[in-house]
């Protein structure tokens, strides 16, 4: 090592004053230290390839030296190399031995990401730097920094994740008795359609690129991918074993209730109106397909509208509108058509709580009766600006009413004489522990309570459950 860092050296002195070529150099022997120190001072005094050289000698020495992986990357980074500067500042993070060393090497990696034109590497390098971020000042730093990341990387991608303990997974039934318009039949449910208990796993993932953009108008093609799982409860399996022992079918499985979405959209977003109302609009074509129970249910094909104003400096209104056409359907109770009208309204109130209410319309139209329904959801939600302790609190109040004319069920099957009405009313506190995150992710936690109501005793359920997600601050 010693040999190594006198010739470093060497190069220190031929740089700093040259001599005459009889004139021979005098060997210095450095110890470790004393070389970080001539390294950082040849980077300071504006000499990155001497500081190149020196470090160069002092990881012969010591391959896990993060102080000299980072004074290498910040060489690399005055010489224009971001890329390499980048994969040092990287081992400088990977050897740091404390947070401080750790925050340090991270944030030049981002900074030397952002030149490499590697905005979504930057993200990363970013959220890392959140799990060592010393104080709240520099999270706040962090948080404005990647959402100018987030205007720059023509990417975007979101994660969700929900695991959520409920006492009715498969939205079954409060009773296994049939009862059609206050009058029971001789029916008697089978244990797929009573309410079993059990944890619903959710995984939410979507990912965006841009295609365009100017002041006025923006394009995206986005893909998104949604899977439902369901693991009943030891309880539920020995009450589904008993069910359907009675009615002598088969007993369920975990896979019967799941479910799985995939989408791909283009989505186009253009300013409209005058601009003091700060207005805009967007028009979206989607292709999906939908399973259940591992069984592909239907492919679907869906046109989406949306229009919004800024009515006030605290008051915005949307109105959207969508169509959707399915197609290549499992079954006549999967095919149709469905139309759909809805408008939101966003206030925020002077202590900086916000107020939402929101009305969606639905219509849809299919061969078979049992799928023809109309539904019309009241929403009323409202968000604390101030955390109560560590978490930020939102809340949610859901009314629905659901009318199908006709309704073919009964043993033996027959027509409703009314037809199928179900009334649904949920309620949810939802709590976000932003100050419990780890590289800007938090936990999330929700409670719903809700029922619904049916003159069909088959659609009479009741539902208490508890999520635990994960979200992002920023």
């Amino acid at each position: 090592m010693r040999h190594t860092l006198a010739a470093a050296l060497t190069l220190a002195l031929l740089a700093a004053a040259p001599v005459a070529a009889a004139e021979p150099t005098p060997e210095q022997h450095l110890s470790l230290e004393q070389g970080r120190l001539l390294a950082a001072h040849s980077l300071g005094t504006g000499k990155p390839e001497l500081t190149l050289d020196l470090t160069r000698a002092l990881l012969r020495a010591d391959r896990q030296d993060h102080l000299a992986w980072y004074l290498r990357a910040a060489a690399q980074a005055q010489l224009k190399s971001p890329g390499a500067g980048r994969r040092s500042a990287a081992r400088a993070y990977r050897f740091a031995p404390d947070s401080a060393g750790k925050f340090r090497a991270a944030q030049l990696a981002a900074r030397l990401a952002v030149q490499d034109a590697r905005p979504t590497l930057a993200q990363v390098w970013l959220r890392r730097t959140a799990v060592h971020a010393p104080d709240e000042i520099s999270e706040k730093r962090i948080a404005a920094d990647y959402k100018v990341l987030r205007r720059i990387n023509p990417w975007s991608f979101q994660l969700r994740g929900e695991l959520k303990p409920s006492n009715n997974v498969n939205n079954g039934a409060d009773s296994t008795l049939e009862v059609i318009d206050g009058v029971p039949t001789l029916g008697r449910f089978g244990p797929r359609s009573v309410a079993l208990e059990g944890t619903v796993g959710v995984l939410d993932m979507s990912i965006s690129r841009r295609l365009h953009q100017s002041r006025t108008s923006l394009t995206t093609l986005s893909a998104r991918g949604y899977l439902q799982r369901v693991a009943l409860s030891s309880d539920a399996k020995a009450k589904a074993a008993t069910l359907a022992q009675q009615s002598g079918t088969t007993v369920p499985r975990n896979s019967e209730f799941g479910s799985t979405y995939s989408e791909i959209s283009l989505t186009h977003a253009f300013a409209a109106g005058p601009p003091e109302r700060q207005g805009s609009a967007a028009l979206g074509l989607s292709f999906g397909t939908a399973w259940y129970g591992g069984d592909k249910s239907y492919d679907l094909v869906k046109l989406t509208a949306r229009r919004s104003w800024q009515l006030s400096a605290r008051t915005g209104l949307t109105l959207d509108g969508m169509a959707e056409q399915r197609l290549d359907a499992r079954g006549p109770s999967q095919d149709g058509e469905v139309f759909g009208l809805g408008a939101r309204v966003n206030r925020k109130l002077l202590n900086g709580d916000q107020i939402n209410l929101s009305v969606a319309l639905r219509d849809t139209r299919s061969d078979h009766v049992n799928t023809s329904n109309r539904t019309a959801t009241l929403r009323l939600g409202y968000q604390f600006a101030k955390p109560l302790g560590p978490a930020k609190i939102s809340t949610g109040l859901i009314l629905g009413q659901t009318d199908y004319p006709q309704f073919i069920a009964g043993f033996p099957a027959r027509y409703l004489p009314d037809g199928r009405e179900d009334t649904s009313l949920y309620a949810d506190v939802n709590l976000f522990f932003e100050e419990y995150d780890y590289a800007g992710f938090a936990p999330t936690l929700r409670l719903r309570a809700g029922k619904k109501d049916s003159n069909h005793s088959r659609f009479q359920s009741r539902e208490l459950s508890l999520s635990l997600g994960i979200q992002s601050k920023f």
